[in-house]
C-alpha cells in the first residue's frame, strides 16, 4: 500500500487561490466556512462546497470554449 497522497496543491503558489476559490463557493452554498479546521461540517456540507467548486469549473470551461 502507498502513502500517497491525492490531498497536496501540486503547485505551492495557486494554495492561497484555492482557498479563496473554496471560501467564494461556500459563501454561495450558505455554508459557513472558515480558515483552517473545517472538521465539524457535515459530509452534506463539505459536498456541497465541492460540487459548486466544479459546477464553477465547468460553467467557466464552457464560457471559454
Amino acid at each position: 500500500m502507498s502513502n500517497y497522497s491525492n490531498n497536496r496543491v501540486l503547485v505551492p503558489e495557486a494554495k492561497e487561490g484555492l482557498n479563496k476559490f473554496k471560501m467564494e463557493a461556500a459563501n454561495e452554498v450558505g455554508v459557513n466556512l472558515k480558515q483552517g479546521y473545517n472538521g465539524d461540517l457535515t459530509s452534506r456540507e463539505a459536498g456541497s462546497i465541492g460540487g459548486q467548486m466544479v459546477k464553477k469549473m465547468v460553467e467557466s470551461y464552457e464560457k471559454s470554449l
